[in-house]
């Protein structure tokens, strides 16, 4: 008995060890320069970003909770905030691969069983990414003048840019809401397990487990079109958060003569870069934003504002998400500690 409690200590202060190792490795360029920022920005704008990313975070829970009473309606909104901010803390514990899977143990949690779970998740996923992708459709249309200036010679890289991201979200929404594409699959798969001799058997039962689950999934939460719209509006209005935010720091700054930037006109850029940066591949977007929100804004606002604003932009969209939901994942840690003894 001894020994099972030191194995399980010395399990649970190396998954300890291991968090915060990845979060280390996460913040190793940087902590420094979004801490050195954050220094010499004006508090005001500091609190602005942080209620801003606060507020866009809220939606996403109040998204959860709007999808969630579709299976069970006492799920409170309380509880999908905390599963936003829960997500925001794995998604930068587990490099973005763990946010999916700590909201569908979330949700477990509250009583939506695992298939419901996943199917939820995966189409708000899927709903998010088609937000994305109209929002900054809608703003450049909005702004249609001002963004050909500005960037049209680079048509062709944008308009390749939107073509991928309409492929990426048509192929991820199919592969949530599609029987025909789930068959298509399906037969796919039994084809490539026949050619290889069952090889790939076991990852093609998944495959198929998994599609039976959003196929389950989709009939539930999409056949209500009025929920279907309200949560594609909540995901517009919640970017209007997070893209906003570069507007704190831009508000009334010229470079070069330019025209001081409209709100309008860093909604359509940020949602641009946002929407461009998805399509590059790399851990939990870490890198390709700030590559891309820097290339974008840098000609309008000057490199140096450009790069402070992408540091602050991260702040608002990954750091203070990741630091409420410590502090979310220490209190709940504590409550279960403290009700587990008191069922002793």
């Amino acid at each position: 008995m001894v020994i099972n409690k030191i194995q399980k200590q010395l399990l649970k202060w190396g998954l300890v060890l291991a968090v915060i190792g990845i979060i280390v490795y996460t913040f190793r360029d940087s902590a420094g320069p979004i801490l050195e920022q954050l220094t010499k920005t004006s508090p005001a704008v500091v609190i602005g970003i942080c209620l801003m990313a606060a507020v866009y975070q809220i939606i996403e829970g109040i998204i959860t909770t709007v999808l969630a009473k579709q299976y069970r309606s006492s799920f409170a909104y309380k509880n999908g905030i905390t599963n936003a901010f829960l997500c925001s803390f794995y998604r930068v514990a587990t490099l973005g691969s763990g946010s999916g899977v700590a909201a569908i143990i979330y949700l477990g949690e509250h009583g939506i069983e695992y298939g419901g779970g996943f199917g939820l998740y995966m189409i708000q996923y899927a709903l998010h990414k088609i937000s994305i992708a109209l929002f900054s459709a809608i703003f450049f249309v909005m702004n249609w003048e001002f963004m050909r200036n500005w960037f049209g010679d680079y048509a062709g890289l944008l308009a390749a840019g939107y073509v991928l991201t309409l492929v990426i979200t048509l192929g991820l929404f199919l592969f949530c809401c599609s029987n025909r594409f789930h068959h298509l699959i399906c037969r796919l798969l039994d084809f490539a397990n026949q050619k290889f001799h069952g090889k790939f058997e076991i990852m093609a039962e998944e495959i198929k487990r998994q599609c039976m689950m959003l196929e389950d999934a989709s009939n539930h939460l999409m056949k209500n079109k009025k929920v279907t719209t309200e949560v594609i509006f909540l995901c517009l209005l919640k970017c209007c958060f997070w893209y906003g935010i570069p507007y704190l720091l831009f508000k009334g700054v010229r470079f070069q003569e330019n025209p001081a930037l409209t709100l309008a006109q860093v909604l359509a850029i940020t949602s641009l870069s946002v929407m461009l940066a998805a399509v590059i591949p790399s851990p939990a977007g870490i890198g390709s934003t700030e590559f891309v929100f820097t290339s974008l804004f840098a000609g309008i606002v000057g490199t140096g504002m450009a790069g402070s604003a992408s540091l602050l932009y991260r702040f608002g969209t990954f750091v203070f998400p990741f630091l409420v939901g410590t502090v979310v994942v220490i209190v709940r840690h504590i409550r279960r500690k403290r009700a587990s003894e008191d069922l002793i």
